[in-house]
């Protein structure tokens, strides 16, 4: 009898034990299935509004061709060249240097330096190129008044011109022929003549860089400021033509004076310009690039670092 009652306690015991494990088990899986239910619930009741934001968004987009544009210019304006930031408006250089001459304050008078480097008289097989090594070098754009005459001398001077425009410097027009006795006879502006020769070099320029290729910038032989001294109906009249055509004279007001006087070697050429350009806010820089001006080569890399120093950025004119 105790072992029978014994061995009923015992087996009541362990049923009692398998019950309440059973019973945890239970709760357990109640619990993980209420959570899953819960996060189910919540991801169902966002995923709709979320997918209908998204549709509106697209679709807005998809039907709007300024959002499409936006877009594509926000995410082009990182690769924005900082080449098309450097280059200023012939007619704003025109005008800044028109009413500096007459002693007014330009009206681009902001405080901001800027250099315009120039080259006139080119291209020539001997200094051009040293002058695009030295701007290629360091990392400067330059404006080039190419003479046409100089430019279709031959295969090599007509390269010349392709390369300058390939390493993304300007060009300007500096007539044909660069002849005083024909351009100004008897020291008067012939307006025909100065024209004809600007159109000339232009058709060279266009037979060089393709058929497209065009420029507003003109730098007249001996300076527009000299020949409205000269002659300033003759001068008046040539700018009413220049006016029609959208052309804009551009003279100077800083050079190194490697044109002026007996030959200079480099360090002279520097202090001239150095001189030249103090006080200049705005500094259109003459100087040339054609047979005999090596100095002028030789003095660049100073005259750069001057400028960079002296906190100038460095533009082309178009």
């Amino acid at each position: 009898m105790e072992k029978g009652y014994s061995h009923s306690r015992a087996s009541e015991h362990r049923s009692r034990r398998n019950r309440r494990r059973l019973m945890l088990v239970a709760i357990l899986l109640f619990v993980v299935g209420c959570i899953t239910f819960i996060t189910i619930k919540v991801s169902d009741s966002k995923s709709p509004a979320q997918t209908q934001e998204l549709a509106q968004k697209t679709d807005s987009v998809a039907h709007d061709p300024s959002k499409v544009q936006a877009n594509a210019d926000s995410k082009g304006k990182a690769a924005i060249s900082k080449d098309e930031t450097d280059v200023e408006d012939g007619a704003f250089v025109e005008k800044y240097l028109n009413q500096q001459m007459l002693g007014q304050l330009p009206d681009g008078a902001n405080g901001k330096k800027v250099a315009y480097l120039s080259f006139d008289d080119g291209p020539s097989v001997t200094v051009t190129p040293q002058i695009l090594d030295i701007l290629n070098k360091q990392k400067v754009k330059a404006t080039f008044f190419i003479v046409g005459k100089e430019a279709n001398e031959n295969e090599h001077t007509r390269n010349i011109v392709k390369r300058i425009v390939k390493e993304g410097h300007a060009i300007g027009n500096h007539t044909y022929s660069h002849n005083y006795k024909y351009l100004y006879p008897h020291r008067k502006v012939n307006v025909d003549r100065v024209m004809q020769d600007i159109e000339r070099d232009n058709q060279v320029l266009k037979s060089i860089l393709g058929p497209d290729f065009s420029t507003r910038m003109i730098r007249f032989p001996g300076g527009h400021m000299t020949w409205k001294r000269r002659d300033p109906q003759g001068m008046a009249a040539l700018d009413k033509v220049l006016l029609q055509k959208d052309y804009h004279q551009v003279d100077w007001n800083v050079l190194n004076k490697d044109a002026e006087g007996k030959p200079k070697k480099a360090a002279a050429l520097v202090n001239q310009f150095i001189k030249s350009v103090k006080g200049r806010e705005k500094a259109v820089i003459l100087m040339h690039d054609t047979y005999g001006k090596e100095e002028t080569a030789k003095a660049l890399p100073q005259i750069i670092e001057y400028l960079k120093k002296q906190g100038y950025e460095f533009k082309i004119m178009k």
